[in-house]
């Protein structure tokens, strides 16, 4: 018969307990960020009394919603947030493709291994942006640079994870497979993939974070749209509400693009438990 993919999900638990758990970790996140802004307030109204520093430099949140709703009202903060999220995108997967390719081949071949890594490991220590004045300068600054560094710093945390995970692949498992007929391509993708794909995943969520922390430098260098492009612009003219909204829309769409690949890991490993403030292994 045909192969099925390995792992096998533990046996459910209550329904209602896990719901009741999902609704107070939401709560309390709710509660976090309602103590921020609130703290975020006080701070700011108590500086204007007092003058620790000059009150400019740190706006109440309602003067930032309202910049926010008049950029919206304008279609400006609109723009910014729709072209710094397709230089992510496509950023993102290229090099989440070229990374989980590269990976699959390294962990799984022993001379892809002894031929690239030391390549590879040589590069990932250099910091990104040590490459982004001389992809500008290669590239142009156009589209093509930013998203090729976009693409570079998704490789390495999606090529580590990817490589790691294949490497530490059960080899019983591999070769019960191989016993009952498995070619490579079976091993792939009913094997190795499943056993890997925690680690792959880890791997893209942590590029994706990085996504978003470089392409405000990226925007900051070589663009005329973007959020990045937005803060700097209105550094130039010190408009610090402004500076702060873009900087806040960063950290939203990082979390939300986050909690999507949260939500896509429990959809595609169901039988992977949280454990955390359980008690449970």
């Amino acid at each position: 018969g045909s192969l099925r993919p390995v792992y096998a999900p533990p046996p459910p638990k209550g329904f209602a307990a896990r719901s009741l758990l999902r609704g107070g970790d939401a709560a309390m996140r709710l509660i976090a960020v309602f103590l921020f802004f609130a703290l975020w307030s006080i701070i700011s109204v108590a500086n204007k009394g007092y003058e620790w520093f000059p009150a400019v430099l740190f706006p109440p949140p309602w003067e930032i919603l309202q910049e926010g709703f008049n950029m919206l009202l304008t279609g400006e903060l609109f723009r910014h947030i729709r072209d710094s999220l397709i230089r992510v995108a496509q950023g993102f997967g290229i090099g989440a493709f070229l990374g989980i390719s590269t990976g699959l081949v390294i962990g799984r071949w022993r001379l892809a291994e002894q031929f690239l890594e030391t390549i590879l490991e040589m590069l990932r220590p250099i910091p990104p942006l040590a490459f982004l004045p001389l992809m500008v300068l290669w590239l142009g600054i156009g589209e093509t640079s930013k998203i090729t560094f976009i693409a570079y710093t998704e490789f390495f945390p999606v090529f580590t994870t990817t490589a790691e995970g294949i490497k530490y692949v059960d080899p019983l498992l591999i070769r019960a497979a191989a016993s009952l007929g498995a070619s490579e391509r079976d091993l792939f993708r009913y094997v190795i993939l499943p056993a890997a794909l925690p680690n792959i995943i880890v791997g893209l969520r942590l590029g994706f974070a990085l996504a978003f922390f470089v392409i405000v430098a990226a925007e900051f260098i070589a663009a005329d749209t973007g959020l990045g492009y937005l803060i700097n612009d209105a550094r130039t003219f010190f408009l610090v509400p402004r500076m702060l909204l873009g900087a806040l829309v960063i950290g939203a769409l990082g979390w939300f693009f986050n909690w999507l690949l949260k939500v896509l890991e429990r959809k595609l490993i169901p039988y992977r438990k949280q454990t955390r403030g359980t008690g449970s292994a």
